[in-house]
Formats: C-alpha cells, sequence, structure tokens
C-alpha cells in the first residue's frame, strides 16, 4: 500500500497510508530500525457510544500537505458520527518529536462527549518480542522501550476554554500472541482497560478525551511522542513540549519547513502553478527520504518487505547520486556533501562501490553473486553507481564551487574510482567490463552504464585537471574517448536505427546483442556521451518513445519491452510495462535537451503534466502505476521518482532561459 503521507527530519521518518493509518516509524537512522514492523496503528474516534477508525469506509477523507511546508493537513467527515476532524502531523524539524493536531467539530444538534484514540503497534528495533509498555502516573504519559529506545505519549486537550495535559486513559496489553489481536480492540467501546504495564509482544492504546463538546462548537488536541535514546532524556523533550506548547513546536517546524523550501528567490520559466507546487512538494518528500548521516535512501515502504521479505530501505549509490545531482541544481549543498563524504567512507581500496548500503555505513543485503555460473570469480557490481557519484559530485563542484570540500576526496573517490573505471574494461571492445543493469536484472555490457562511466571519466578529468594532475586528466580522457568510440562501434543497431540495450563478449571476441527496447538509452543523452540532436540518439528517442509509450488512456513510458515486473497486462500491444515516472520524466528530458525554441520545448509541458497528473493527491509518487487505473504500483514515494522531477524541472527552467536569451547556449 502506498505511502501517501511521509513525516521526516533526517533522525525520524513516518509514514501514513492511503486511509490515514500511521505505518512506519523509522529511528534513528531513515529507514534502518522499523519499529513499528510496517502494521498498522491505528487512529479512532468514539461519540455517543459510536465508534470508528480512521479506515472505516464511512469517512470521506482528503490527504494532502499544507501548502510548501512539511506538515499535513487531512480533512476527515464522518456523517454518521457527525463529526469532521482537521489533522495536522508533523515531526519537529531540530528535535525527534512526532505531533498530532486535531479539530474536533461536533455537527450534531447537542452538547457530546468525543473520545480519541491513538494506537501503536511496537516491533521495537525490528522485532515484537521483548518490548515493554507501562503508563506513568506522575507524568500522566505511556511509554515503550526496548534497548535504546524510548517512546514517550503523551496528549493535550482543550475545550470550552479549559486545557489538560496528560493521557486520559490506556490500555497495554499483549499481540500476535495466543491469538490476541491487540489493545486497539479495547478501544471500540470507548472505554481503556488501564493495564499498568506489558510486556513482550506487545501494543498501546491512549485516549484523550473531550466531554462537554457543544452543537456545532470545536475542541483541541495535541498529541505528541517523544523519542529518545534513553527515558531521561525522552522526559526532558516532554518537559520542554509542557513547557512551550505544542502549538509552539508546530509553529516553528511549520516556519522552518517554509523557509528551507523557498530559501532562494527564483523564477520557473513560464511553468504552471501547480507543476511548481509539485516541485517544491519533491524537495520536502525527497527531504524526508534522506538521512542524517548522508545515506539517501531508495524508499522507504514497510509493504514491499511482506512482499518479498526485503525493502527499498537501502542507498544504492546511482539512486543516491541522481538524488543528490538534483539536490544540487536545486541549491541544496549540505545534503550532498553528507552523501558524497558517506561514498567516500564505504567505497572499496579497488575503488568501486557495491550494490547497496545500510544507513548506518555497513553492506546491505544483495543478491549479486561473487562468481559467474561457471565458478569464476566476479566482481558483484553496478558499475553506473560508482561512475556516476564522480559524475554527479563534479556537477555539484560545478555549481558551488566548493574546492575545499572536493580537494580531501579526490585521491580516494575521485582517483581511486576513475582508475577503477579505466580498468575495468573489456579488452576487446574497450567498453565497460560486465556488471548488472541500473534494472538489477541482468549482466552484461549495458548502454546506460557505458553512457555513466564516460561520464564519470569525464568528471574526473576535469576534476584532474583543476588540481593540475595532467597525466591523470590526459589517462581519464583517453580512456573516455575510446568508450565513446566504442559505443558507437559495437552498441549502435544500424538494423533497427537504435542503439542497443547490452551486449556480451565471450572470451573469443564474439558479440551476443540484446536488441530488446528499454528507456536507459536515454542515459546516452542524459550524461553527455552524445547531445540530443545526434542523429543516433534522435533515431533511438523515436524508437524508444514509439515501443514504450503506452497504448492505454493512461499512458505513460515503461521501462522496457515486456517488462514483468508488476505486469499488470500481457497484451503489449496495450502496454509493454507499466509505467513509470521516472522513465516519462526521462522523454520529458530528452524533448527539454533537444528544444531549439520555445514551442519545441513546450512539448515537454504534457508530461510533466502527466507526473503531476499521475502522482497521489498529496504530491507523493510511486515508482509506478498501473496503465489501466493509474493506481500506484510497488513501492511509494520513490526517491528516484521525485529527483528525476526536480532534474526534470531544472532542465526545463535551463533551457527555457537560454532560449530567451537570459543565459548564453553551451
Amino acid at each position: 500500500m502506498p505511502r501517501d503521507l511521509p513525516l521526516g527530519n533526517g533522525h525520524l521518518l513516518l509514514n501514513f497510508d492511503k486511509s490515514y493509518n500511521l505505518r512506519d516509524i523509522y529511528w534513528p537512522h531513515v529507514g534502518q530500525a522499523l519499529h513499528t514492523g510496517g502494521d498498522i496503528s491505528h487512529t479512532g474516534v468514539w461519540a455517543d457510544g459510536q465508534f470508528a477508525w480512521i479506515d472505516d469506509g464511512a469517512w470521506q477523507r482528503e490527504l494532502v500537505y499544507d501548502d510548501e511546508t512539511m506538515v499535513t493537513c487531512v480533512k476527515l467527515q464522518h456523517n454518521g458520527l457527525q463529526l469532521q476532524l482537521v489533522f495536522n502531523d508533523t515531526v519537529d524539524f531540530n528535535r525527534d518529536i512526532f505531533f498530532r493536531h486535531v479539530m474536533v467539530t461536533n455537527q450534531a444538534n447537542r452538547q457530546r462527549e468525543v473520545r480519541l484514540f491513538f494506537h501503536y503497534d511496537w516491533h521495537i528495533w525490528n522485532a515484537a518480542e521483548g518490548n515493554t509498555i507501562f503508563y506513568k502516573p506522575q507524568e500522566r504519559v505511556l511509554v515503550a522501550y526496548k534497548g535504546k529506545a524510548y517512546f514517550l505519549m503523551n496528549g493535550q486537550v482543550t475545550v470550552n476554554g479549559q486545557t489538560t495535559i496528560g493521557v486520559a486513559s490506556w490500555a497495554t496489553g499483549v499481540k500476535e500472541f495466543n491469538g490476541a489481536e491487540g489493545t486497539w480492540r479495547d478501544a471500540e467501546d470507548g472505554v481503556l482497560g488501564r493495564n499498568p504495564i506489558a510486556q513482550g509482544s506487545v501494543d498501546s492504546t491512549l485516549a484523550l478525551h473531550m466531554p462537554g463538546l457543544e452543537a456545532g462548537a470545536s475542541g483541541e488536541a495535541y498529541h505528541w511522542m517523544a523519542i529518545g535514546q534513553n527515558f531521561e532524556g525522552a522526559a526532558q523533550m516532554d518537559d520542554l513540549v509542557r513547557e512551550r506548547t505544542p502549538y509552539i513546536f508546530m509553529q516553528r517546524t511549520h516556519d522552518y519547513w517554509h523557509r528551507w523550501i523557498n530559501k532562494d528567490e527564483q523564477t520557473f520559466a513560464d511553468l504552471s502553478p501547480q507543476l511548481i507546487d509539485l516541485y517544491k512538494r519533491s524537495l520536502l518528500v525527497l527531504r524526508t527520504q534522506i538521512d542524517y548521516d548522508g545515506a539517501i535512501i531508495a524508499a522507504n515502504d514497510a509493504d514491499v518487505l511482506h512482499f518479498s521479505d526485503d525493502s527499498y530501505s537501502y542507498m544504492w549509490p546511482r539512486d543516491g547520486a541522481l538524488v543528490a545531482n538534483a539536490l544540487s541544481h536545486a541549491g541544496y549543498s549540505e545534503i550532498t556533501r553528507n552523501f558524497y563524504d558517506f561514498c567516500a567512507s564505504v567505497m572499496t581500496a579497488d575503488g568501486y562501490l557495491l550494490h547497496k548500503y545500510n544507513p548506518d555505513r555497513s553492506w546491505g543485503s544483495s543478491w549479486h553473486p561473487w562468481i559467474d555460473p561457471n565458478g569464476n570469480p566476479q566482481l558483484p557490481i553496478q558499475e553506473d553507481e560508482t561512475a556516476l557519484v564522480l559524475y554527479s559530485l563534479w556537477q555539484h563542484y560545478m555549481i558551488f564551487r566548493d574546492v575545499e570540500f572536493v580537494a580531501p576526496h579526490f585521491r580516494s573517490l575521485i582517483v581511486d574510482g576513475a582508475d577503477f573505471l579505466v580498468q575495468y574494461r573489456e579488452p576487446h571492445t574497450k567498453l565497460p567490463a560486465p556488471s548488472y543493469d541500473l534494472w538489477e536484472e541482468r549482466r552484461g555490457i549495458l548502454s546506460y552504464t557505458t553512457a555513466a562511466v564516460y561520464a564519470g571519466l569525464d568528471a574526473a578529468a576535469h576534476f584532474a585537471h583543476i588540481f593540475g594532475e595532467t597525466d591523470l586528466e590526459t589517462k581519464y580522457r583517453q580512456a573516455a574517448d575510446e568508450i565513446k568510440a566504442a559505443t558507437l562501434h559495437y552498441l549502435w543497431d544500424e538494423q533497427r536505427g537504435c542503439f542497443l540495450r547490452m551486449i556480451n563478449v565471450d572470451k573469443d571476441g564474439n558479440i551476443q546483442r540484446d536488441t530488446t527496447i528499454d528507456s536507459s538509452l536515454c542515459g546516452l543523452f542524459q550524461f553527455g556521451m552524445f547531445p540530443a540532436n545526434d542523429p543516433h540518439i534522435e533515431s533511438t528517442m523515436r524508437v524508444v518513445e514509439q515501443t514504450l509509450w503506452a497504448k492505454t488512456d493512461v499512458g505513460g513510458m515503461a521501462r522496457y519491452e515486456n517488462d514483468y515486473y508488476y505486469q499488470t497486462t500481457h497484451d503489449l500491444s496495450q502496454a509493454q510495462g507499466n509505467p513509470w515516472f521516472i522513465c516519462t520524466l526521462w522523454l520529458a528530458q530528452y524533448r527539454i535537451s533537444h528544444a531549439t525554441t520555445l514551442d519545441e520545448l513546450h512539448q515537454a509541458v504534457p508530461l510533466l503534466d502527466w507526473v503531476r497528473i499521475h502522482a497521489l493527491p498529496s504530491g507523493v509518487m510511486a515508482e509506478q502505476v498501473n496503465p489501466f487505473t493509474s493506481a500506484p504500483l510497488s513501492v511509494s514515494p520513490l526517491t528516484w521518482s521525485h529527483a528525476e522531477y526536480v532534474a526534470t524541472v531544472r532542465w526545463y527552467i535551463g533551457k527555457y532561459r537560454r532560449l530567451q536569451g537570459m543565459e548564453p547556449m553551451p
């Protein structure tokens, strides 16, 4: 199930699903320790003996954010209960505190008591066992803990001008054990059992009561959860909230993110306000997926864990490099510096980056073997991941000119990485040696990887030049030129008029060709190997668009011919695969790059609008969508999708300015 509303601050990440259930709590690293197991943490409301959970089908829901900030604005209407609820949720930008604010409007014609219930399904440190939850009477709070993770839950209610602080009632108990469903069931009669403590596989529910809510009147409630490595740390944050009020914390967070997203004055060419709003929302969504220690996480959607017994909650260097590049072009240098520090710290002594990493810089899980089918050693890598880090770092330097940041990374990251790219080549063709493709499904010499390696070597040559390393500059430039020439010789398919997706070369130099049309061929112009108006690229892109654009009402670009991943139809005349946001945006990037007039540039706008229309109402983008219903598929949000949208908008603005004479043409 997609995650419609992510909230985070680089340490703490929470996700709500499409029914407005809280599903994921990650802390202290974004994407590493999941303290709820991805299970539903319920929210419910009771009035006049009637009860409904927020995911009940009778609710009318609008799940969006406040404009230009990382605070939700969720409107809920239940005609049966005669209640309107308006929620605002956020994570404090500086402290690990989750806040929920709710305005409850009594739409009945009589005074009533309304009770709010907040449930948490605990799997602290990724496990249900060994958790403890207890009520602490002095402070009137609930505390869940295991190891060095403490979750302190509290609340505040204001009705008729009277404010009370503390949990009104609570339940602690066992779940997922001996048939027990959990304490959330205890809430459905409006009365909680008040068991003082529970251990093992446990959950908890707290209540905030609003007595005497007049007809047509509104009451206000806050619920917050402070998280720390020990009880004292969590309690100190709770004390601060009581002292300063939850309103102040939420308002300062609202203002912080509004300033963050508008830190620079900028114009957006002739793009519509809706496309600009999605650009800003994409930047905010990207920020939620980035760990304070530099890891840019691919996606944090625990439902995929239930599907595959693994997740997207890793740092892929390729995804990270492309996200960092988009953020650099958007003006966010501090985030990108942390990413390059991360990459420098995990690069192997031989100069390559592995498949993926955990946010704490340890190796991530992998299915890339260290031996080939014949038992011979091979590197378990996607070579574009190493190359694109160098390419993106050069882009970063060109924007910020922060030579003092780059200098310490010159030898250990740039030179070591580039030396590896030079030597890791297939001897017969001089192309990059085989590695796994960006889709992680096949091994060979890929056009996309080849384009990335060219770009990485080109970047390294530029770095060598500015640091006065003439011999290195010559070595990297020569290797890049050889790879470009070999690309035209070995990867161009004259018969079909497009580049090949992949080739494999045996020990005798015989070549096996993969002629599958793949949207990743866009890499050949994206990273600068060929200009968009090169006849080879023009011909390739005609074939790519004609083949991969979905012939349904939804439209959008598939990854490649007969894509099996989450495949929704075998009728390839309608869709070769599900439309992906990134692939559709690559087509937009081609139109932008190829444009020589404003009319030609405007041909990219419908593709940007396609992305906007098929994103969720909150602005969140999944990995792909159903080609018939447009429903999101696979993980959501996918960090890469938002990064490509940000990058495409930057491409558009830059080309618009050049066509208008505001900037010189390259």
